[in-house]
């Protein structure tokens, strides 16, 4: 791994009051959007709906592995996550304890904000009954994965604090796919896949994949790629260090 002398990193064009603003805001929809899949899913049957990908598959590992604890998810996410940001030095071709304490750092607020909507989300919406609110929750099902998908634009751009799994994407969507979105979330599923297979391969089961999780598998990474462009059009990708940022 190289020392990262040779690794050339954007200039930030925003204050940093101006980069937290957006960073609050995009952790705010992402915990909102992730809370609107599950819940709408666990209103349903979690194998109609599903989770994201990423959450369905850190998921059925975690239990794999770990069994059925209180503390299981916990150690699931954390634990995974932070094998990411390994792959993620690797990848940049540096280690860098900054991106380190970023990915790390993201998980707290992004886990309480979870917790908070959960509650209020649960309780404002009654249990799916009859069609129409199948197609309702299917719908709202959809639009939380575009508010992840937004909020992955925007503090992505923001560059302070990442999701190790949104980090992946934009390493390689700037280092190994010319900037395109969709193409480098594709790529980013491989860890998962590999997961996921492991899970199925231990359990011989295959929950929490559904028509929310293909939904988000097909359409995210463009969604993310459309937000670049049309939400909060001023800003810019901040301190990028995996190459050239048009």
């Amino acid at each position: 791994m190289q020392n990262g002398a040779n690794v050339k990193k954007t200039k930030r064009t925003i204050s940093w009051t101006s980069a937290i603003i957006y960073f609050v805001i995009s952790l705010i929809i992402n915990s909102l959007g992730n809370v609107l899949t599950l819940v709408t899913s666990a209103k349903i049957h979690p194998a109609f709906l599903g989770s994201a990908y990423w959450t369905a598959a850190e998921n059925n590992l975690g239990y794999a592995v770990l069994g059925d604890g209180k503390w299981v998810l916990f150690w699931a996410f954390f634990g995974l996550g932070m094998l990411i940001t390994v792959l993620n030095s690797i990848l940049v071709g540096k280690w860098s304890w900054s991106r380190v304490i970023g990915n790390a750092a993201f998980l707290g607020p992004f886990s309480l904000l979870i917790n908070y909507f959960n509650g209020i989300v649960t309780n404002w919406l009654p249990d799916a009954k009859g069609t129409v609110m199948v197609v309702l929750y299917v719908l709202l099902n959809f639009v939380g994965v575009s508010f992840i998908a937004i909020a992955i634009s925007i503090y992505q751009r923001v560059n302070i604090a990442l999701h190790p799994a949104d980090d992946l994407m934009q390493i390689l969507r700037f280092k190994y796919c010319k900037g395109n979105a969709a193409t480098a979330m594709w790529f980013s599923y491989i860890p998962p896949t590999i997961m996921a297979i492991i899970a199925i391969i231990i359990t011989h089961e295959f929950n929490n994949f559904g028509i929310g999780t293909i939904f988000a598998f097909l359409f995210q990474g463009g969604i993310t790629g459309l937000a670049d462009r049309h939400i909060f059009k001023s800003l810019k990708h901040q301190a990028i260090d995996v190459g050239s940022v048009k």
